[in-house]
């Protein structure tokens, strides 16, 4: 059995020197290894490995665990980004405490452009409902409302409400008594009102489906 205890002799040796190296490429254990400098566009932002890996498929967590990207860094020792160091507060503080705070001169799609660079999700994903938001209220033009006043008796109120046509929509009820005062069957009449909202488009056009569609001949 003297070869088997010389290959194990071996292995051991390799993993003492694989050890070795990984122990060369981090900083000098302590404080060092768990701040990060980041040099983004000429500014140095300082932070923890902690705060960076929170959005653990995020390019900043995968930079600071050295994996499978080689960064430049600075004299310093920072990792060099070439990216815009204005939107990258906003992008940096959302890792510390998942808001996304900015200030009012920023524009969100600033801060879109760099959460999808570094590929933060959530962060991608506030920033677009915020979008669309603000969109649905700056481009929504409020929808003219278009009411019909329908004549009918009692009997034929359901059969009226059920085929109502879409978008059209049941707004109110008005009894105006018996027209009919012979024989004993009294039949109410009723206004029936209804309305239906016309959005219009900005370019002025309303989106009302265009009936010129043509209509395709029935095959036999």
């Amino acid at each position: 059995g003297g070869m088997r205890m010389r290959m194990e002799g071996g292995e051991e040796m390799q993993g003492a020197v694989g050890l070795r190296c990984t122990w060369d490429i981090l900083p000098p254990a302590g404080t060092q290894s768990k701040w990060v400098r980041l040099n983004v566009g000429g500014t140095i932002f300082l932070t923890t490995r902690q705060t960076l890996c929170r959005e653990q498929k995020s390019f900043l967590c995968r930079l600071c665990q050295g994996e499978e990207l080689q960064s430049d860094r600075d004299e310093t020792g920072a990792y060099l980004i070439d990216r815009d160091p204005t939107y990258f507060g906003p992008i940096l503080n959302f890792l510390r405490h998942g808001k996304l705070v900015l200030d009012k001169d920023m524009a969100e799609e600033g801060v879109l452009e760099e959460a999808e660079f570094y590929n933060i999700g959530p962060l991608i994903r506030i920033i677009k409902d915020r979008l669309e938001e603000k969109n649905y209220t700056v481009t929504q033009v409020p929808p003219k409302h278009v009411y019909r006043v329908l004549q009918c008796q009692e009997e034929e109120l359901t059969q009226m409400v059920s085929t109502m046509s879409d978008g059209w929509r049941f707004e109110q009820l008005v009894n105006i008594g018996s027209s009919y005062n012979y024989g004993n069957e009294d039949q109410s009449e009723f206004l029936c009102v209804v309305s239906k909202e016309l959005y219009n488009s900005p370019s002025g056009l309303s989106s009302e489906p265009s009936h010129k569609a043509k209509v395709r001949p029935t095959l036999l």
